[in-house]
């Protein structure tokens, strides 16, 4: 329904839907939200980038040095998977393939694997296997 209002109906000026009072119009280069997201605000993803990168001072074989957290934190999770973390293991699998696949990364060169090794990994992926579900079961 559209309104015809005041000395507007002799400036054909229609009021509706879409066509809102002219002066309730923001004013030419002013903006709809004029105090809107402060510059140099910053967004989650940065948060976390900048968090990561920080530096972190450690003590590795008595010796002191100095590391990202996001390097201490891949460190933890790698020894937790070499002692047998089922859980740590998987996350390492899966936090490698994404590196891997990810694209712009490095490209991840691909030798053959020893028959020896490829049995060793068939059995560590066997065993994640069933700890999962043996963890299912456990769970119900």
């Amino acid at each position: 329904m559209v309104k015809l209002v005041g000395d507007k109906r002799r400036a054909g000026f229609k009021i509706g839907y879409g066509r809102p009072p002219k002066a309730t119009q923001f004013k030419p280069g002013q903006s709809g939200n004029a105090r809107g997201r402060p510059k140099g605000s910053l967004n989650v993803a940065s948060v976390l980038e900048r968090t990561l990168r920080e530096p972190l001072i450690i003590t590795d074989g008595g010796r002191k040095r100095v590391i990202t957290k996001l390097e201490a934190a891949v460190k933890q999770l790698a020894n937790k998977a070499a002692s047998g973390d089922a859980r740590a293991i998987q996350l390492l699998i899966g936090l490698t393939q994404a590196a891997e696949d990810r694209p712009g990364g490095t490209p991840a060169t691909r030798e053959a694997l020893p028959e020896a090794d490829r049995e060793v990994m068939k059995g560590l992926v066997a065993r994640i296997q069933r700890y999962a579900t043996e963890g299912k079961a456990n769970e119900s």
